[in-house]
């Protein structure tokens, strides 16, 4: 997680504007681990910014996504999920309940490198995404 200096400083390096908003969409991200969507991120910041609207947190988060402060995942939903943690790291998610996770300890280097190798592709970007059906929901069914 970033200072609020230097979320402002990678902002302003880009040519974007400091906001408020900005600074608290990137904020309550940051401080989740549950990958949440753009309507979840509006949900939580709707009573401390009640006249933000839920195309000024979409624009926020593409703007976040942009400049290298948050990543969007497609974990094959109807809907992108975002994360604060933008080094390379897989993740999981439920089935049943929609939970997505971090996973945290797959060497995902040594994946890579093993595609890069068997195909003669120079890898340049990747995501892992894992399926299946989280704890909770697995205790619910028995």
């Amino acid at each position: 997680m970033l200072s609020p200096q230097e979320v402002v400083d990678t902002l302003r390096s880009h040519g974007y504007k400091v906001t408020p908003q900005r600074l608290a969409v990137y904020h309550a991200l940051s401080h989740t681990t549950e990958h949440p969507t753009a309507e979840t991120l509006y949900k939580t910041l709707n009573p401390l910014f009640p006249t933000m609207s839920l195309a000024t947190v979409y624009k926020t988060l593409t703007i976040l996504c942009h400049v290298g402060l948050a990543q969007e995942l497609n974990v094959g939903e109807d809907f992108f999920r975002y994360d604060a943690r933008v080094e390379h790291h897989p993740h999981i998610r439920c089935v049943k309940c929609g939970r997505v996770d971090d996973v945290s300890h797959l060497d995902d280097k040594k994946v890579t490198s093993s595609v890069a190798a068997e195909t003669g592709y120079d890898v340049t970007d990747h995501q892992f995404y894992f399926f299946g059906i989280c704890p909770a929901c697995r205790k619910a069914l028995h």
